[in-house]
């Protein structure tokens, strides 16, 4: 016996079930596209993206960063605070600002900024509001306002709003600044993609930043700040034409408020003045002109502009618009937060893909303290095996000897904890033939030393693989200047490896020598007749003369 099936559907009824969906239902629904996959990843991801926004509201006010961080949780629930002394938000966008998913001010411009799509924070409300039922917790207060405001706010999903639940004027101790705080299903693993990790990893890249974690089980860890200078602020730039794309232009064209297209093309593009624009216009060829509307140019019109564009010699983007690490900068928070035995760093030159400039900065730490084998002392030359330090409890971000070398992956100064292999900080690495400076590297596979790499980019708009920001895309461009990069750290690398495995072989060759040092004395004693003090005092000197000569070839090497 079989069930009957249900009669077809005709198209009337199809069409009657057809509505429309907002951006919030689709990310309830998919939130492991925005990083909130597991317990112990959305907490990471939670912190992030508060510590995100705390750094680019600071650093856009001018004001040195001082974040703290606060996580308590039990049987994968957690509470996590994010305060931070940035200037604080105007009441009336606090709510649109936490309970609106694609809400920020960052999507429309063009310039160097950790966020960009302004949903990352209140996704992270979205995904409490899901998995515990609770709103955000909002503290603000800008600087001369006697009160801050305090708001409860989650997300009416159904039409991407912001919901109120409770609105009021509070004292707060601090006189500008923000504090969010959620509940969330989140647990704090430990390892290399914990909070703590995070945090460490946002302090290397951002020397000027303090924080303070106060993590569960009563941890807390004081990153301070390496440096008391920020960053400049990167500028604003408009779309490059090498760039832009045909919808994208007809997009313009459709919006433009130029009355010729040698204005439109001078206004809204960079890196284009009028004889470039008239050599783009005459590449185009006709019935375009100089004096053709914009807003009246069809589509084939339109497809011509947009190859002369692809075609025509535009000066690269300009370089203004990112704002490196810097090399100095790096090694400082990298000595800060990784102690290591040799540091090197590389910025490279702006280059651009699609239109976008970017940069890319490159750092090595190798080997862990004492685990380099042999010390000379400068002044006496005298060489001695090192002793081990012991070894850090907290996870430790360079590799063991055995072990592959540890990727430290930056966006615009955001560590990238997550998708690692498909990532183009990761197939440059691989790419790299490693062995050519000295370093084991199984065929395929990250080269095996104590060691971390770490890798930055820096764009006005970083290509990521999705939504949660985990990855960079492998273009071309991109992983050519990486390579590069590495290359020239490499290269600094295999100069001091060489070092060390000279100093081994002295040392090896030395401690041969020096075993044989007493029987020669007693030979002397012998021949010449000396007294038991004359030959041990024999000894010593044949002892420093080797030394001695040690020293003055490191002077002069």
């Amino acid at each position: 016996m079989s069930d009957r099936q249900a009669a077809a559907a005709t198209a009337q009824e199809m069409a009657g079930r057809q509505k429309e969906i907002s951006v919030s239902e689709f990310f309830l629904k998919n939130r492991h596209l925005l990083g909130f996959d597991t317990p112990a990843k959305s907490l990471v991801t939670a912190v992030k993206e508060a510590v995100d926004n705390a750094l680019d509201a600071c650093e856009e006010a001018g004001v040195l960063p001082e974040i703290t961080v606060e996580v308590r949780g039990r049987f994968e629930r957690s509470w996590v605070a994010v305060e931070d002394n940035g200037p604080g938000i105007v009441e009336s966008q606090i709510a649109r600002i936490f309970g609106k998913l694609l809400y920020g001010s960052k999507f429309h411009k063009l310039s160097q900024s950790r966020g960009q799509q302004g949903m990352g924070i209140s996704a992270a409300g979205m995904y409490g509001q899901l998995t515990v039922g609770k709103p955000l917790h909002i503290i603000s207060r800008i600087e001369g306002e006697p009160l801050a405001s305090e708001l409860y706010v989650s997300i009416d999903t159904a039409n991407n709003r912001p919901d109120i639940h409770k609105r009021k004027r509070i004292a707060w101790s601090r006189p500008h600044g923000t504090r969010v705080e959620m509940e969330l299903e989140g647990v704090d693993q430990g390892g290399p993609h914990s909070v703590e990790a995070y945090l460490k990893l946002t302090a290397i890249a951002n020397p000027h930043v303090s924080i303070i974690y106060k993590g569960p089980r009563g941890k807390e860890l004081f990153f301070a700040r390496a440096c008391d200078e920020l960053p400049p602020r990167p500028k604003e730039i408009k779309p490059h034409p090498g760039g832009v794309e045909l919808g994208r232009l007809i997009q313009m064209l459709n919006g433009a408020k130029s009355r010729s297209l040698l204005q439109f093309l001078v206004d809204e593009f960079s890196c284009v003045g009028e004889k470039t624009a008239r050599e783009i216009i005459q590449l185009a060829g006709k019935p375009l002109s100089e004096r053709s509307y914009p807003a009246h140019i069809a589509h084939a019109q339109a497809n011509a502009l947009h190859r002369a564009l692809q075609k025509a010699r535009v000066q690269k983007p300009r370089p203004d618009c990112l704002v490196p690490i810097g090399e100095a900068q790096l090694l400082e928070g990298l000595r800060k937060e990784l102690p290591a035995e040799f540091y090197t760093a590389a910025t490279r030159p702006p280059a651009s893909y699609r239109g976008n400039p970017f940069l890319v900065e490159v750092a090595i730490a190798f080997a862990r303290p004492g685990e380099a084998e042999i010390d000379v002392d400068v002044a006496s030359g005298r060489m001695r095996k090192k002793q081990s330090a012991e070894s850090d409890p907290a996870p430790h971000l360079i590799a063991r000897r055995d072990e592959p070398v540890r990727l430290l992956r930056f966006a615009n100064r955001v560590p990238l904890l997550y998708q690692q292999s498909s990532c183009a900080i990761t197939k440059s690495v691989l790419q790299t033939n490693w062995r050519a400076y000295g370093l084991h590297q199984p065929k395929g596979a990250l080269p095996i030393a104590p060691m971390a790499i770490l890798v930055h980019v820096a764009s006005v708009w970083v290509p990521y693989t999705s939504e949660a920001k985990e990855a960079i895309e492998p273009y071309p461009e991109l992983v050519r200047e990486i390579k590069l990069g590495l290359q020239q750290c490499a290269r600094r690398l295999s100069h001091f490896l060489q070092r060390e495995r000279t100093l081994q072989h002295e040392y090896e060759q030395r401690a041969y020598i020096e075993t044989y040092l007493p029987h020669i004395g007693v030979a002397l004693q012998e021949i010449l007749g000396l007294d038991d003090g004359t030959r041990d005092g024999v000894v010593a000197r044949l002892d420093d003369a080797l030394h001695a000569n040690r020293a003055a070839k490191r002077r002069s090497s």
